[in-house]
Parts: structure tokens; C-alpha cells; sequence
């Protein structure tokens, strides 16, 4: 049971009673009347249960975009005074979620419920508070029902406003841009007549034998090539990093963030190549594995298979990851290791791994860089550094120089290594996929 506002007012106004007949008995018939006012609103109350609650689904929404979600109310048997309250767990960002509404029998009404969500993944209603006040408004009968609901959050793919241009760059590679351009690669695409210019090491001479002109072969950057994403979710990824967009730096996100927005942007690049694209997460464990291979749209595939993942303070398991890889198939393939370069994690637990993957494989280790390290290690000229600002400078250009020897000694192994801030990952790593197609190293 709840009472109102109107409960205490009942109550100061016996002040005015007291006043014009200042006796204790007034006092008593005064509290007598409002106890009896009161009863009587509560046995005149509706039940809660006359109302029945439904919700419709909101479901999936990029991580920042706003989301609604919806509860239906039917009233039944007698009219009804509510005041509904639809509950969301904190990160589900609901706002304006409270309703005063009146409900003839048999009416039904729609009451919505802004939400933006703040992280990733499965966000769900915590209930529905349902008021039911009596014809005086002094009482309500109050019960919380579990209305199922819930609002899945995906990784926002911020980095899809970089994807135009790659697929332009793309079509130019495969000879499909509005002016016909020879392509390259390694594929055997086509044969044409030669024109002034054209590499005469790619003149077919029996082609040309049978033909009143020279002819050349064109070519075509390989397709049909497997490209396998496999994404760290142990303790090195749920460091929080700066983001540059533009010229203004907004506040840290977690690499594992970055690195799933890298993921993205390659994935969408290399399906439109029409290349295979797998996808592996883990730390200690597999968290999700996935074949992407003939899903029409890979870019939403791959957000659903990430929106449930969240970093682990645990130590990865290199091995068992590698084994994830392999479990693929043993066909060539771009590997992409979505990581942090940390001398300590690589050396101890990926770099025994290594040399398995580079025997069948092309790897690339793509890490998000801090940008706060490079600005700790420079001592400003215009301020009189303390002692403590000497130390942080030394600290950080002592790290700098061990992710330097890393990434070295990772190059001296034969990997791929793309460092870059969080903003500037995913196009550095898509060009990159690029530049080794256009090469034929895949």
C-alpha cells in the first residue's frame, strides 16, 4: 500500500480544527476521520492485477542510438486510475519511463519508454510497477510484475564511414571502376588487345597467334580467399585508451572496443571482395566461433556475435586460440590477430604460438596504441618539469622502446604488424588488407 501527498495535508489541515477548538479530543476525532477516509480509499482501490501488461520487443540497436521500448496496457472489469513505472537495469539509459493514466473496461493504451543504451550487449527490464489508486487518491495498491524484455546493444561500427572509399579503392584493384584500368593481381581475368603502355611481359602469344592483333592477359586480385578474425578478450583488452576523431580526443574506450570496430570494417571490406571470412574470440576460452562464409550481410553477423563479449582480467591462452584457427581448415589464410602489443603478453604467451600459424598462414598482429604514452615520454620546453614528470617521461619512453623491440622482432618473424590509436586502426588495417591483395601475398 501507498499513500499520497494528499494523506499529510489531511493532516496539517486538523491544525485548523485544533485551532477553533483547542482540545485533545479534536486531535483524536481528527486522526479518527483521516484513518477511516484512508481505509476507506484502500477497500475501494482496484487490484493491480485488473490491469494486464504486455511488452513488444525493442530489439537489437547500435551502442549511442536511442531505442524504445513499448508496454501495452488493457484495462478490464472496472475503471482504473495507474501510475505505471517501466523499470530498466541502469545501463539501458531509460528516461521518462513513468505514466499516469486512466483506463475505462476494456480500454488499451501504449506507453513508451525512451532508451539509449551506455554498454554492449543483452540489456533487460528490471519490471513493471503498477499503482493503482482509489476514487479518493489518498491510497494506492502497488505491485511489481515481471514483463520480459529486453534491448540487445550492439558494437556501434563507427568505422563504416571509412567503407565507401575502401570499396572504391577495391574496385579499382579488380578492374570495375567507371574507367577500365588493368587489374592487378594474380588471377587470370581476362584477354583484350594490346594498347600502348601495357606490360609486355603480359602479351599471350598464342592468344595473339590466332588473332589479327597482339593480345594481353589481364588480371585480377584473388578472390575467394579466407580471411580469419581472431579477437583477444583477455586482461590486455580491457585497458582504456584515448580516441582522436578529427582534432579533439574524446574519452577512453577499451581496446577491446576498437579492436571489435577494426574487426568490423575488415570483415564488411573483405566480403565485398568476396573472400571467406571466420571469426574467433577468446581469452582462457573460446568465446564465440563463427563461419561467415555465404551470410549475406557480415558486418551485422559479426556485431551479433560480439555484443555479448567483454573483456576477462584472465591471461590469454595462446594455443587454444591457435587451435580455434586451425580448426577452420588448413587452407591458406589471412590470420588477423586482434591484440595489444604488450612485450610481457607476447613474449610469454603468443610468441611460441607464432611460428604454427606463419608455417600455414599470413599473420597480422593489429594493436591498439595508446596515444598517451607518446605524450607522457615528451617533456613540455614551456613548463619546468618536476621530478615526477621526468620519471612519467622516463617510464613511457622505456615502454615505447620495448613495444619498438616487439614489434621488430615480430617483423623479423615474418608477421604483419598495423599499431595505430583507436580512431586510426581500422582504416590502417583495412588498407593494409588492401596493399596485400593488390600485391597477391594472400
Amino acid at each position: 500500500m501507498v499513500i499520497s501527498g494528499r494523506v499529510p495535508l489531511l493532516l496539517l489541515l486538523g491544525v485548523v480544527a485544533v485551532a477553533l477548538r483547542p482540545q485533545a479530543g479534536t486531535v483524536w476525532l481528527w486522526l479518527l476521520g483521516v484513518l477511516l477516509l484512508v481505509g476507506l480509499d484502500r477497500l475501494l482501490a482496484p487490484s493491480p492485477a485488473l490491469a494486464s501488461l504486455s511488452r513488444r520487443p525493442p530489439g537489437s540497436v547500435r551502442l549511442g542510438d536511442p531505442a524504445t521500448s513499448e508496454l501495452v496496457v488493457a484495462g478490464s472489469g472496472r475503471p482504473l486510475h495507474l501510475q505505471v513505472r517501466d523499470a530498466w537495469q541502469p545501463s539501458a539509459g531509460a528516461h521518462d519511463n513513468r505514466f499516469r493514466l486512466r483506463l475505462a473496461p476494456g480500454d488499451r493504451r501504449r506507453l513508451t519508454t525512451p532508451l539509449l543504451p551506455r554498454r554492449r550487449g543483452d540489456l533487460r527490464g528490471d519490471g513493471v510497477t503498477v499503482r493503482s489508486w482509489g476514487p479518493l487518491g489518498l491510497v494506492a495498491r502497488q505491485r511489481t510484475y515481471d514483463v520480459p524484455g529486453s534491448v540487445r546493444a550492439l558494437p556501434p561500427f563507427e568505422s563504416r564511414k571509412h567503407l565507401p572509399s575502401r570499396l572504391a579503392r577495391l574496385r579499382d584493384l579488380d578492374g570495375r571502376a567507371a574507367v577500365r584500368v588493368r587489374g592487378q593481381g594474380t588471377e587470370f581475368d581476362s584477354l583484350r588487345e594490346y594498347v600502348r603502355g601495357d606490360d609486355v611481359r603480359s602479351i599471350d602469344w598464342r592468344a595473339s597467334a590466332r588473332s589479327p592483333h597482339v593480345v594481353v592477359r589481364t588480371w585480377q586480385p584473388e578472390r575467394d580467399r579466407r580471411v580469419v578474425l581472431v579477437l583477444d578478450t583477455s586482461r590486455t583488452s580491457a585497458g582504456r585508451v584515448a580516441r582522436t576523431v578529427g582534432e579533439s580526443e574524446t574519452d577512453g574506450m577499451p581496446r577491446l572496443d576498437a579492436a571489435m570496430d577494426s574487426a568490423l570494417l575488415l570483415a564488411a571490406l573483405a566480403s565485398r571482395a568476396g573472400d571467406r571470412v571466420d571469426f574467433v574470440a577468446g581469452d582462457r576460452r573460446v568465446r564465440a566461433r563463427q563461419r561467415l562464409h555465404g551470410t549475406r550481410d557480415v558486418a551485422a553477423r559479426l556485431q551479433e556475435q560480439m555484443a555479448e563479449l567483454d573483456p576477462v582480467l584472465v591471461e590469454a591462452d595462446w594455443d587454444l586460440l591457435a587451435g580455434a584457427v586451425q580448426g577452420f581448415g588448413r587452407q591458406r589464410a589471412l590470420v588477423v590477430l586482434l591484440t595489444a602489443l604488450e612485450p610481457s603478453a607476447v613474449a610469454d604467451g603468443l610468441l611460441p604460438v607464432l611460428p604454427v600459424l606463419t608455417r600455414h598462414h599470413r599473420v597480422v598482429i593489429a594493436s591498439v596504441r595508446d596515444p598517451e604514452l607518446n605524450r607522457t615520454a615528451s617533456v613540455s620546453d614551456d613548463l619546468v618539469p618536476t621530478a615526477d614528470d621526468v620519471y612519467a617521461a622516463a617510464a613511457a619512453s622505456h615502454e615505447l622502446h620495448r613495444r619498438a623491440r616487439t614489434r621488430d622482432m615480430l617483423v623479423r618473424l615474418g608477421v604483419d604488424v598495423v599499431d595505430a590509436d583507436a580512431g586510426e586502426l581500422p582504416p590502417a588495417l583495412a588498407d593494409h588488407y588492401l596493399a596485400l591483395k593488390a600485391q597477391g601475398l594472400l
